[in-house]
């Protein structure tokens, strides 16, 4: 089954926005099953998109139409399908209600123009906005092109898609086989040596297939089966999962599209009844934001430090400047007495820490790039020294991913060493 996917809008065209939706979207539908052949990019002009409709309707199965959703006058993407398709536009009610309880709850007053975020085709089906106010909308004549039409933004576009437009295309548009899906994510190796790793498995791929995807400082390794039934594939997945395992099993965190690292070290934390506190320098509180977008944390994380310089090492977690000035602010003895400092002030299981140079400029005579991350806990404390690349967002990155798998690690061999005793 043929599907194409269209962006609109002019940012687009003029590379002030980047068009992540056609990836994650191709990656999805190919998934699925849908042979995703063409992929193009409109301004916001309607008599375009109309010329951009005209051919796709002859050549593809599915059109998926991104951005113009919104409340503004060149968010035309409903207007012109619907004027293609011959629909009339109508308000969706359950749109309408949570247009109006956002409203309320942010005390603002509604402009008549957002109004036009709710309308759907009056023989369209609604697609929910969980994360925004634009709805969505599935379209097909009987035997005909099916549309699909998305809001613009990642973060409205991807939870519309994952949890209502993949259901709804799998029910509306079936294939004679199914097609099941695993995703397994790793840690600590990159894609070229998880690749290598697992060559002959890829080249020698059938059912199912093995695609790898290089992530911000991870992997994501995505199986695919066609199956005649789901045990069948779930035991064909099963298999292919545990040959990979057996080469990269040790840097494998978890499964899902959705999934992160953090989730997953908040959940250990939560199962184990542990928490975590975190004093940060070159990371600047990026930790604690990381953690801090997965919900129920603060059961686990009851706050944090951010001490940037040597001054507020000392004011805030009372290490001596003496000490600091021996043996510097970037450097084990220094990560070491953040972390066990952190711990002490906030009566948590653990305390981490982050010290070292983000860069661009060297400090202390360390390059860019250097860092120090230590974990204190109730037996003692441990650091280690890495050394990151890239520009500084991607140091500081790399610094905070790499301090959730040292906690997500010892979490983890707490329950080896609980086995054993």
């Amino acid at each position: 089954m043929k599907a194409e996917i269209i962006a609109v809008g002019t940012e687009i065209l003029l590379g002030q926005v980047i068009n992540s939706n056609a990836t994650f979207l191709s990656e999805e539908l190919a998934d699925m099953g849908f042979e995703v052949y063409h992929h193009s990019v409109v301004g916001d002009n309607r008599e375009r998109l109309l010329e951009l409709l005209q051919v796709a309707d002859k050549r593809s199965d599915l059109v998926v139409l991104c951005g113009g959703l919104g409340p503004t006058t060149d968010d035309l993407t409903k207007d012109v399908v619907a004027e293609f398709v011959g629909q009339d536009l109508v308000e969706d009610k359950p749109g309408l209600e949570q247009l109006h309880a956002f409203y309320r709850k942010a005390q603002r007053r509604m402009t008549p123009n957002n109004l036009r975020q709710v309308l759907v085709f009056a023989e369209g089906l609604a697609l929910p906005n969980e994360t925004g106010l634009a709805v969505g909308i599935f379209y097909q004549k009987p035997g005909q092109t099916a549309y699909l039409l998305l809001p613009g933004p990642p973060s409205e576009l991807k939870p519309m898609f994952l949890h209502h437009a993949k259901e709804l295309l799998a029910e509306k548009l079936p294939h004679e086989e199914k097609l099941l899906s695993r995703v397994l994510r790793f840690y600590g190796i990159g894609e070229s040596k998880l690749v290598t790793e697992l060559a002959d498995l890829i080249d020698q791929q059938t059912n199912p297939t093995i695609a790898p995807y290089a992530k911000p400082n991870e992997v994501t390794v995505r199986l695919t089966v066609k199956t005649a039934t789901e045990v069948t594939g779930q035991t064909l997945l099963d298999a292919t999962e545990a040959h990979i395992m057996d080469r990269v099993g040790e840097y494998f965190y978890g499964y899902g599209e959705e999934n992160t690292l953090e989730k997953v070290v908040v959940a250990l934390l939560k199962d184990k009844h542990k928490t975590v506190t975190v004093a940060e320098s070159l990371t600047a509180g990026e930790f604690q934001g990381t953690i801090g977008n997965v919900p129920g944390v603060s059961t686990v994380f009851p706050g944090g430090l951010v001490t940037y310089s040597a001054e507020t090492k000392a004011s805030l977690l009372g290490i001596d400047p003496a000490y600091l000035a021996t043996y510097g602010t970037v450097s084990r003895e220094c990560a070491e007495a953040m972390a066990v400092a952190s711990r002490e002030k906030l009566g948590t299981d653990y305390g981490l820490s982050f010290t070292g140079v983000a860069g661009p400029e060297t400090l202390e005579e360390q390059p860019a790039g250097t860092v120090w991350i230590a974990l204190a806990s109730a037996s003692g404390v441990e650091s280690r020294l890495y050394h990151f690349t890239r520009d500084r967002a991607y140091v500081r990155h790399s610094a905070v991913m790499a301090g959730l798998d040292l906690l997500r690690r010892e979490l983890l061999a707490e329950d080896n060493f609980s086995e054993e005793s």
